[in-house]
């Protein structure tokens, strides 16, 4: 990846992570954690990757995305509000009642191609989304991030042997290996480990990657693009809370949202680094 252009996605990392912030304060609730530990991602996805524009949101031919952890959805408003897909003061209005932007992402938003919140629940609908795409001979691809707790739900394994027994090549699955959730760490809840030997399992391609760099993203896609004939699985290892480093490796902001000291410190973070990337 060119210089220039991983600049350019750090800047609107960074500026998703502040839209994160922004959001959560407002809402004086939801899920910074996990939002912050996705927001790299979900902006090479929106900025680099994805064919979606949001002049054109119901263009059938646009790949698909559904954000299976579904209780991140600051982020994935935050990259929406940040690609022009509606206004950023809309942010300010998260789980407010009545506004737009609820708890969990719903379909009637703009640029949302799929209610979710229940876990387990979006990766099954990306495989249907996925199948559809097979039978209408279409060419896009559908993209789901799921969380590291999530996948201890029988109904993501459901999912992962549906999409292996149809070959469902143009399906990208996402895992934010953060090691957290809600009750602590994801070995002593309930382990999922290990996640890459469990999807090679159930027949996907597994790649692993840095979910925090740009140039490991980068080529954890292009691998993924080869992959004909099976799923694949991407398994990103991160940091939750990244960019707030009171935030950061804390179980604690799963459910909790920054009071006015947090917030002020947060986004005085995010502005010093935005302000690195731009010098």
């Amino acid at each position: 990846m060119e210089d220039s252009m991983k600049k350019n996605l750090q800047k609107i990392a960074c500026k998703v992570r502040m839209g994160v912030i922004e959001g959560t304060y407002n809402a004086k609730s939801g899920h910074p954690g996990g939002s912050l530990s996705i927001s790299d991602l979900l902006t090479y996805l929106y900025f680099n990757k994805m064919n979606v524009s949001s002049a054109d949101p119901e263009n059938p031919d646009r790949d698909r995305f559904v954000l299976s952890k579904g209780h991140t959805a600051p982020a994935l408003y935050a990259v929406l509000a940040q690609k022009g897909y509606f206004s950023e003061d809309e942010l300010k209005s998260l789980r407010h009642i009545g506004a737009m932007l609820q708890g969990h992402p719903c379909i009637h938003t703009p640029g949302v191609d799929m209610s979710s919140g229940s876990l387990g629940q979006g990766i099954s609908a990306a495989c249907g989304m996925a199948l559809a795409g097979k039978l209408d001979n279409k060419n896009y691809k559908v993209y789901s991030v799921l969380g590291d707790g999530e996948i201890e739900e029988g109904q993501v394994w459901e999912a992962a042997m549906f999409a292996a027994h149809y070959k469902l090549d143009n399906l990208v699955a996402i895992v934010d290996r953060n090691g957290l959730q809600i009750d602590g760490a994801i070995t002593e809840v309930c382990s999922p480990e290990p996640i890459t030997d469990k999807f090679s399992a159930f027949g996907w391609h597994v790649i692993t990657m840095d979910a925090h760099n740009f140039d490991s993203i980068e080529s954890a896609f292009a691998e993924a693009d080869k992959i004909t004939g099976k799923p694949v699985a991407i398994i990103q290892q991160s940091v939750k809370g990244k960019g707030v480093s009171f935030m950061e490796n804390q179980v604690g902001w799963h459910g909790k949202a920054p009071n006015k000291e947090e917030y002020e410190q947060a986004m005085m973070e995010l502005s010093a680094q935005l302000k690195e990337l731009e010098d």
